[in-house]
């Protein structure tokens, strides 16, 4: 597959979102955000970071890119994006997922390793987890609090869009402890933890490599 990892400026995990996909067997090219050409990519990844130093609020410059229409009209393809940690937060901005990130619950940022449970396996990046898994990722970010009014959160549950889910203890505050979600057509995800982080377990845990295999796409293409 070719993978297209997008960076803003102040992204911080680019290079780690590029690796892990390579590291899948993968063809990952580095897309600079002013450019509007996604290289043929089947498949994108926005990677954490703080994207214009978090100026406004975090992702709210950054959903102005140039590059952002062009990963617009790849999702409304139907083509897989992975927003993780600050890229969840431009996919929201950017309204390709419902709902926004906001300040931790308790006001500080943290940085260390969670538990996450995989809700949904129908997206190309879960496609080969079995559901009810729990998984070991480590988070970085101060405001990765999710957030949605009812209506949108019941129609998140109701059709099983909510990806993954904190266990144990919940980092940021999230709403009914929401640490995933997925697009209405399950192409677009995007999470809080950082699976790029975690695919080799000489770092803490390989529980992210499986996200970057892409399962589902690989089996559709071969």
């Amino acid at each position: 597959m070719k993978v297209a990892v997008v960076r803003f400026p102040g992204s911080n995990r680019d290079l780690e979102a590029y690796h892990a996909a390579r590291g899948a067997g993968h063809e990952a090219t580095l897309v600079w955000h002013r450019s509007t050409d996604l290289e043929g990519a089947d498949v994108v990844l926005l990677p954490g970071g703080f994207s214009y130093g978090d100026y406004l609020r975090p992702g709210a410059i950054a959903r102005f890119s140039p590059v952002m229409g062009a990963v617009h009209r790849h999702a409304e393809a139907g083509l897989p994006v992975l927003g993780i940690c600050n890229g969840f937060q431009i996919l929201c901005e950017a309204q390709l997922l419902p709902g926004a990130l906001v300040r931790n619950a308790h006001l500080k940022f943290v940085a260390k390793f969670v538990t996450v449970r995989v809700e949904s396996t129908a997206t190309p990046f879960t496609a080969g987890y079995a559901a009810g898994r729990v998984l070991r990722f480590p988070v970085a970010h101060g405001d990765g609090r999710y957030v949605a009014d009812e209506a949108t959160l019941e129609r998140l549950e109701r059709e099983g869009r909510i990806v993954f889910r904190y266990v144990g203890a919940n980092p940021n505050g999230a709403m009914r402890d929401i640490a995933g979600i997925a697009s209405e057509g399950r192409n677009v995800v995007g999470l809080m933890p950082h699976p790029e982080a975690a695919v080799d377990a000489l770092v803490g845990s390989a529980d992210g490599a499986p996200m970057f295999a892409f399962a589902a796409l690989a089996a559709a293409v071969s």
